[in-house]
């Protein structure tokens, strides 16, 4: 039994990562466990890439992914089942912020989507073949 179950998507993929929601929700009904859900932001403003945006753009865009990954949430699980789930919006590189989300929620379990698989990962997404690598939990994989 796991006590939380952390379901990566990316908001941006559409309707791609809803398989991973359900079976993320499965999972951590099946197993009496709080559900996580987090999905990652690039960070602009480390670079001088972040003078090309507006001073109030990364909160603008939080705010909008915040937006969709609740929404994503509802309209694939239901409100009721959305009021017990933790979203969780992260600035940065995709594969050490669901890392670091996992490690911060105490994660017993990992459920990411392997997509846009090319020629040199061609089993993985690169992201799910470094949460994989590098987890300390349980990592679940859904194709």
């Amino acid at each position: 039994m796991t006590n939380s179950v952390l379901c990566a998507v990316d908001i941006s993929n559409g309707d791609l990562d809803v398989n991973v929601l359900k079976t993320a929700a499965a999972l951590a009904d099946q197993g009496g466990s709080q559900l996580d859900v987090v999905t990652v932001l690039p960070d602009f403003g480390e670079s001088w890439v972040s003078g090309f945006f507006q001073q109030d753009f990364h909160e603008k865009a939080l705010a909008e992914a915040r937006d969709k990954l609740t929404e994503m949430c509802v309209s694939t699980l239901g409100a009721e089942r959305n009021e017990n789930i933790r979203h969780v919006v992260a600035t940065g590189t995709a594969y050490q912020e669901i890392l670091k989300t996992a490690e911060g929620a105490g994660s017993d379990l990992i459920v990411i989507g392997a997509h846009k698989p090319d020629l040199k990962d061609y089993l993985l997404g690169p992201n799910a073949a470094r949460v994989v690598r590098h987890s300390t939990a349980s990592v679940y994989v859904v194709r």
